[in-house]
């Protein structure tokens, strides 16, 4: 995990479940983002090398199965956002008696370990959210499994992830505060296409060194 920090947020890595987002159509890339390849490997096994590193164990979320992952299908049948896949991985963690949910997408290639270390080491009971340029980046996000019940009741009413954060009280780190952990909006920019792919590979493609 590296030095640096103490022992209550060792406690919190060891409490903490992983969960890679992966319940959307993927119809801007034309073909399943997770199974795309980024410098040589499927970007789902950059995104799990990474959430690797601060959460065990690692499941998918918004799949039925994949190869060499516990998978866990969305509550709901109909792609309706991340809040489905954040609701299906707080489930899992209630069950399981875990503390937390690192979720981050699977369209997230360029992780910064760092960065995923410190949303961990500074969780204390909330959601811990970075923001960047005034949007909260929720799949680069620590939640808690005691708001489970709340993601539900959010989702049954036809919510998102963003107003689940409006009703609740989520400690936001904002820019000057993730900076200085070394981050640079790397870990929470979207593949989305084959485009910002290419943008992405010029930008951050060191994080894959």
């Amino acid at each position: 995990m590296g030095g640096g920090f103490d022992d209550a947020a060792r406690h919190r890595f060891a409490v903490t479940l992983g969960a890679i987002l992966a319940g959307g159509l993927s119809s801007r890339m034309g073909t399943d983002k997770a199974f795309v390849e980024v410098a040589g490997r499927p970007m789902v096994d950059w995104v799990a090398a990474a959430l690797g590193d601060v959460a065990r164990p690692l499941v998918i979320v918004g799949r039925s199965s994949m190869p060499g992952f516990r998978a866990l299908p969305d509550p709901v049948e109909a792609p309706v956002g991340p809040l489905a896949g954040v609701t299906a991985a707080l489930a899992e963690a209630t069950r399981t008696g875990t503390d937390a949910v690192v979720a981050v997408a699977v369209d997230q290639p360029f992780l910064r370990r760092e960065t995923l270390r410190r949303l961990v080491a500074t969780f204390a009971g909330t959601a811990v959210v970075p923001v960047a340029e005034g949007a909260r980046q929720v799949t680069c996000a620590v939640y808690p499994a005691a708001w489970y019940a709340a993601a539900s009741r959010e989702l049954s009413g036809s919510g998102s992830i963003q107003s689940l954060l409006d009703r609740m009280t989520p400690r936001l780190v904002e820019a000057r505060e993730w900076r200085g952990w070394g981050e640079d909006g790397a870990s929470w920019f979207s593949v989305d296409d084959p485009a910002a792919l290419a943008v992405g590979l010029e930008r951050f493609g060191s994080v894959l060194e």
